[in-house]
């Protein structure tokens, strides 16, 4: 019996007591059979995700009648219904919003994105039917559960598996190419083998696709607990020659070779350093996926020695990074950190290390990267078959933290513009920003400390 909270009762509660059915719908359902306990999620930054859908007999006019608060302005019908319910604990109000679209069919997907024609549907079976998984194609109303596709049975079995004919629920929508690799990803879910056939097949439709959406779906693969069987059903799937060709043709650049440590090509080194990245954000993932993309391209090969090498590789990854930013519409912030992440993963690590290295490591890298960059490090250690760490990395560590304690910028000082003028009576001007910058270089060279009353005995030698 799946147990549903407060707010979703109340809501269907309206719509029985107007005589109209109600069903919880798609992937609210699927958690929940998955999770009894899955509840409201709720956001500090939002008031709430939408996590909530549901489908209903009920017009569009009609919910409006009942909830004089919804809106609704788009073809699918789609009413967002606002409930407020008071908390207990603290008495403040909180505001959930919830999603009716009443039962409905698609036809006529000409471009493998939208439907042309639309129409209202007569029963909750109807409206499955044009769901894309069975998983996903599951009804509950408060009391019984609607499975007309066998997706419970699926979910026993860890299954993705299309509704109907796989090649048809694919060329209507194709980013539901993406969105089955996607549940493997997060679910840990296999492909059932016919849909995964239909996959394979109709690959190509991807590109009907636009960027913005297939980054989405990417991002949330890579967001999943199993990013790297993720990727690795991209590539056995023919999606990713599509999405990440620079990854893709690197499953064909060895590395194996005297004085080497790696010991698998680049395109599975590139998935295992992803499999044992520390992080859980996304673009920290994305970065460990492609930081050696840069190696296809560099190759060499000495016929004599068998040598293998990869000359400057992250140069040519960094640019490769800048595209794929590109071409899948990062935002600045995404795009930043993905080509720092890329451009200066091949740095030095060893205990002759000056703090003046150091610093301009971490000036290159970031202090707000850093974490990220030690992280992609560690997916690259163990995904080259080496340990997770060394004595030199742990005391690169310690480094990094110590140096991080002495100022970067001149800001960083104890002391700013006001003290320096106050202590000499002057007025702003170049004077003031010329002793700054003196007591700045004494510190970082270690002749004095950044406390306060240091940097104020020192300003009038200076002067």
């Amino acid at each position: 019996m799946i147990k549903l909270p407060q707010e979703v009762n109340g809501l269907m509660d309206a719509f029985k007591k107007n005589k109209f059915q109600i069903y919880v719908v798609g992937g609210a359902v699927r958690d929940m059979l998955l999770d009894p306990s899955t509840s409201l999620r709720t956001s500090s930054k939002k008031e709430m995700e939408l996590d909530w859908d549901f489908t209903t007999n009920a017009t569009p006019e009609q919910i409006l009648k009942m909830f004089p608060d919804a809106f609704y302005n788009n073809v699918y019908g789609t009413v967002t219904v606002p409930i407020k319910n008071k908390q207990s604990n603290n008495e403040t109000m909180k505001q959930f919003l919830f999603e009716i679209t009443p039962f409905r069919t698609e036809s006529n997907y000409s471009d493998s994105r939208h439907p042309k024609k639309i129409e209202w549907a007569k029963t909750v079976d109807e409206d499955l039917s044009r769901r894309d998984f069975t998983i996903n194609a599951i009804a509950y109303d408060g009391k019984n559960i609607i499975d007309p596709y066998g997706g419970q049975k699926d979910l026993s079995n860890r299954l993705i598996k299309a509704v109907g004919d796989p090649d048809i629920r694919f060329n209507e929508d194709a980013l539901r190419l993406l969105r089955a690799v996607r549940f493997t990803s997060q679910l840990g879910f296999l492909i059932e083998d016919a849909t995964r056939d239909s996959i394979q097949k109709n690959a190509g439709l991807i590109t009907k696709i636009s960027w913005e959406r297939i980054r989405d779906e990417f991002l949330k693969i890579l967001g999943g607990d199993h990013p790297s069987e993720g990727v690795l059903f991209l590539k056995n799937t023919g999606l990713l020659s599509y999405i990440l060709p620079e990854v893709d043709v690197c499953f064909a650049i060895p590395q194996k070779s005297p004085k080497r440590h790696h010991v698998y090509d680049v395109g599975t080194h590139l998935v295992m350093a992803l499999k044992h990245c520390p992080s859980s954000d996304p673009i920290t993932r994305f970065a460990t996926l492609i930081h050696d993309i840069g190696k296809a391209k560099t190759f060499y090969k000495d016929e004599k020695t068998d040598l293998i090498t990869f000359y400057n590789h992250e140069v040519v990854g960094k640019k490769q990074a800048e595209k794929i930013a590109e071409r899948l519409k990062l935002s600045n912030k995404q795009k930043d950190k993905l080509i720092t992440l890329v451009a200066e993963h091949q740095y030095t690590v060893s205990e002759d290390q000056t703090d003046k290295a150091i610093r301009r490591f971490i000036r290159s890298v970031t202090k707000e990267y850093l974490q990220d960059m030690l992280d992609l490090r560690t997916g690259d250690r163990i995904g080259s078959g080496a340990k997770p760490t060394s004595w030199r990395n742990e005391l690169f560590k310690k480094r990094l933290e110590e140096v991080q304690k002495q100022p970067f910028q001149i800001k960083d000082l104890k002391i700013n513009g006001n003290d320096v003028m106050k202590l000499l009576k002057i007025k702003p001007g170049p004077q003031v920003g010329s002793i700054l910058k003196k007591l700045f270089e004494k510190v970082s060279k270690g002749k004095i400390k950044n406390e306060k009353q240091d940097l104020l005995d020192q300003i009038t030698t200076i002067n």
